[in-house]
């Protein structure tokens, strides 16, 4: 099977990746850093990534600590890149 995947199918699936890398990378940085921190790596980090997690927080049980609501949020992104690789898939097949 060689199909030609449009770019414009493809922007949405790195923006998703990106987002779930940069939940992953929050979630290791929250190992070294106190949430407060001033650290302006970790403030990009944490800026980037607190829409998704206030979009994730109302589907996530509220006993979950907001540690594990970041690989929350990076497996909902998953879920998300999977569906839309499989419906871009099914459109292409069908075109």
């Amino acid at each position: 099977m060689d199909v030609q995947v449009p770019l414009i199918a493809l922007i949405p699936n790195y923006v998703l990746a990106a987002l779930m890398y940069t939940l992953l990378g929050r979630f290791i940085l929250s190992f070294m850093f106190p949430p407060d921190s001033k650290n302006y790596i970790f403030r990009a980090f944490v800026r980037l990534t607190d829409p998704v997690l206030a979009l994730v927080r109302p589907i996530t049980p509220a006993a979950v600590p907001h540690l594990v609501l970041l690989v929350f949020a990076a497996i909902w992104i998953l879920v998300a890149r999977i569906v839309l690789t499989v419906a871009a898939a099914s459109a292409l097949q069908a075109a």
